[in-house]
């Protein structure tokens, strides 16, 4: 046919070996045009083989008049339309001109959405300030491509967010994304968690698992807080790395595995590295892409606009009777210390949508009042002003002091996971030791 450039196949079994063989030849066929008796693989099995990986290339079925109902019943299967022999060649043109019309217009509507989808992708990272413009254009950019990356940055600051967004924006949106804390699983288990197990392996392996690097097959792995990671395990994950083949616990065999691997940690790695908890080795294979996220503190003017994304959220799933913050409500959000972050001001802001009396949340509303005022609060004098880390442990035992020393309460306000508050408590215990003070 004129303008149309055809490629010709003798039977079924050999047009679907073609189709379906991946060649970049194959890869550019907008119709498939068969008819319906055909010796071995017939049309309608070449249509319903096909359609499992093609189904936005349509297919026309050719038949003659006495199998029409055979020809009915691939349209009902699949098939864009059929043609009647003897036909003429007009017809046919025009059948095959809708079809191809119709192809381009399906994939152009599957690439839009699927443009539409990563567009809205970002909308759980807010911010306008510097620093998250810089995010937001380094997350397009390593979203193209296939490289690990490590996410730093403080407890609460949208790590996994980040790493979520990534995933969306990349060519593995349509595949799993896995995401793992190293600190919620104890370190006996998390070896078989990543890798899988099979039977008999230890006690309780009653069956054959899967682990999280097999889950996450074609897509990506999110492994959190990996810098409490043992360093028997680091070198097993250096491996995966390395060869991509995993191997589950118990097993002698093999496999590969095809996962991007995004890390997120709230420590400093390199100083891990000097005092040997962390392998040079992994950091590196890791850190292909560095991604430091900035705490809350260093992005006041987001606030407002996190406070109000959060507000919505939680109003309407509590009725909707919150409508608001007071300006000046607002403004002691702004001036509070946040060294949960983020995440300690979404859990805020749901506290106070939920247990507001007022439509409008008013400044009395607020809990606590360790305000980032430091001028008011120090004094003018900056001797005066205590450095980060005993802000942050007078900040803790602040939240242990208004919870009555409830672990788990203390660490939801915090952002922080339990054994993460027991690390920080024995700090602020132990300063107050040295400092002859009656402990918490």
């Amino acid at each position: 046919m004129e303008n149309f450039h055809v490629r010709q196949f003798s039977d079924g079994a050999e047009a679907l070996a073609f189709l379906n063989g991946g060649s970049p030849e194959a890869d550019q066929v907008e119709l498939v045009i068969t008819d319906l008796r055909m010796p071995d693989v017939d049309g309608l099995s070449l249509l319903r083989n096909f359609k499992v990986k093609h189904t936005d290339i349509p297919v026309i079925l050719m038949t003659a008049y006495a199998s029409v109902e055979s020809a009915v019943e691939g349209l009902r299967k699949g098939a864009f339309d059929y043609v009647t022999k003897p036909f003429k060649l007009a017809e046919v043109t025009h059948i095959v001109e809708r079809a191809i019309v119709f192809g381009r217009l399906h994939r152009q509507n599957k690439t839009l959405t699927k443009e539409v989808r990563r567009t809205w992708a970002l909308n759980d990272v807010i911010g306008k300030s510097q620093p998250m413009k810089e995010i937001f254009d380094l997350v397009d950019r390593v979203a193209a491509s296939t490289s690990n990356v490590l996410i730093t940055g403080e407890s609460g600051t949208g790590k996994e967010v980040i790493a979520k967004a990534i995933h969306q924006r990349s060519s593995r949106a349509d595949k799993p994304f896995v995401a793992v804390n190293c600190t919620a699983i104890p370190d006996t288990l998390l070896e078989s968690e990543l890798f899988g197990h099979v039977r008999g392996s230890f006690t309780g392996a009653t069956a054959d698992k899967k682990g999280l690097f097999e889950e996450a097959d074609g897509g990506t792995l999110f492994l959190d807080e990996i810098g409490d990671m043992e360093l028997s395990l680091q070198a097993k994950i250096l491996r995966a790395l390395q060869e991509r083949v995993i191997r589950p616990v118990g097993s002698t065999q093999s496999k590969s595995v095809d996962v991007r691997v995004i890390a997120a940690t709230h420590k400093d790695l390199k100083k891990a590295i000097g005092n040997g908890s962390f392998r040079e080795d992994l950091y590196y294979r890791l850190a292909v892409i560095p991604i430091s996220m900035p705490p809350l503190r260093h992005r006041v003017e987001d606030i407002p606009l996190l406070a109000s994304h959060f507000l919505n959220k939680y109003s309407i799933l509590n009725g909707g009777r919150v409508t608001g913050f007071s300006s000046e409500a607002m403004q002691r959000l702004m001036a509070l210390p946040w060294p949960g972050n983020v995440r300690e001001l979404e859990n805020l802001v749901e506290r106070l949508v939920v247990l507001s009396k007022h439509p409008v949340i008013q400044p009395e509303d607020i809990p606590f009042g360790e305000e980032r005022n430091f001028e008011t609060f120090f004094g003018q004098n900056t001797s005066d002003m205590p450095s980060l880390d005993e802000l942050e442990k007078r900040y803790i035992s602040l939240v242990l002091e208004k919870t009555g020393s409830r672990k788990e309460k203390a660490a939801q306000i915090l952002g922080i996971n339990r054994r993460t508050l027991y690390r920080q408590g024995e700090r602020v215990r132990l300063c107050r030791r040295r400092a002859h003070e009656p402990e918490l």
